[in-house]
């Protein structure tokens, strides 16, 4: 099973693409709560030198309620992480898919509203 959903925006620079990546989550119902700088984390920490590369931790409030209602531990595998990273000829954007995460969990409900989130996500990763 696949555990992303990926698209490659050609052409266009990791600035552009995030711009474009925050816009349609937000359009989605989605928050951006958090962001890691992969390149500038592995310089600081490693000294290491990497291509641009991007974490945002995307939230849908509604989403994540009704999912830690369902099932309070669930918390520990959110937010959902969207990647943007420099790739020839543009940037790839790569979604996680909510179903195939939570496939470790024994819950029908929960995977229901994962489905629910994955095809949020695939909307927004599409309109980016």
């Amino acid at each position: 099973m696949a555990y992303t959903y990926d698209r490659i925006l050609n052409d266009t620079g990791i600035d552009d693409a995030e711009m474009r990546v925050r816009a349609a989550l937000e359009d989605k119902g989605f928050g951006v709560l958090t962001e890691i700088d992969v390149k500038a984390t592995m310089k600081k920490k490693i000294d290491v030198d990497m291509a641009p590369y991007l974490i945002l931790g995307a939230c849908n409030p509604g989403m994540a309620h009704k999912a830690i209602g369902i099932e309070p531990r669930v918390g520990a595998m959110l937010p959902c992480n969207v990647i943007l990273r420099e790739v020839d000829g543009g940037t790839e954007v790569s979604a996680i898919d909510p179903v195939a995460s939570m496939q470790a969990i024994d819950n029908q409900q929960l995977h229901e509203v994962a489905g629910e989130v994955r095809d949020m996500l695939r909307k927004a990763v599409d309109a980016a």
